[in-house]
């Protein structure tokens, strides 16, 4: 898919005020009063600030995916999810981070490392991006080390059982699932099917 611009893509919206509603290190959100290129007003558009976002879809050298499970209040369930978080402020590479975030969550770490896919969680509402990052040949390297507000179980599922666990529904966070789609697309390109 190309980030080069179109000849008839829309112009960016003018901002005539922003205000800042809250400033939290989870919640930052703000209004904006913005004119559309046609003349409209938005008297109040709401935006919510984020920090990156990064994921690590890891893969064990015998084709595992270190996979995590924890309790989310948003939505008051448990699910499948990759290991994952946010950036903190001293963090100068995305890919660091993601390393950080695995090795926190799972234990697990090394291997080769590649970005995989950049997401937005909801562009029109939303500054911020999702980095995830594949990484292959991963290996228990320590005990994982969960922040206080993380109880996270975690499992290793095979590459080949993937699949089936995201079509009965064990996963249900979006960001999660396109790069797994992903990874099952390159493992099948591989594969040769």
């Amino acid at each position: 898919m190309s980030h080069d611009p179109f000849d008839d893509d829309p112009a960016p919206w003018k901002v005539l005020t922003r205000e800042y509603l809250a400033r939290e290190l989870w919640y930052t959100v703000r209004v904006d009063r913005v004119e559309l290129p046609s003349g409209n007003v938005i008297p109040k558009y709401w935006v919510n600030e984020y920090p990156p976002w990064v994921n690590a879809v890891a893969l064990t050298d015998d084709d595992r995916v270190v996979l995590i499970r924890q309790y989310r209040h948003g939505i008051g369930q448990v699910h499948f999810e990759i290991p994952a978080g946010t950036t903190d402020p001293e963090d100068t590479s995305l890919e660091r981070a993601a390393r950080r975030e695995l090795l926190e969550e799972t234990g697990y770490g090394g291997g080769r490392w590649s970005p995989l896919m950049t997401l937005s969680a909801n562009p029109a509402l939303q500054n911020n991006l999702a980095y995830t990052f594949l990484a292959e040949g991963v290996s228990l390297q320590a005990a994982p080390a969960p922040e206080a507000s993380e109880d996270i179980r975690v499992h290793l599922v095979p590459l080949a059982q993937l699949e089936a666990l995201i079509d009965r529904g064990g996963f249900l966070q979006a960001l999660h699932i396109a790069p797994l789609q992903c990874l099952l697309l390159q493992w099948r390109r591989r594969a040769g099917g």
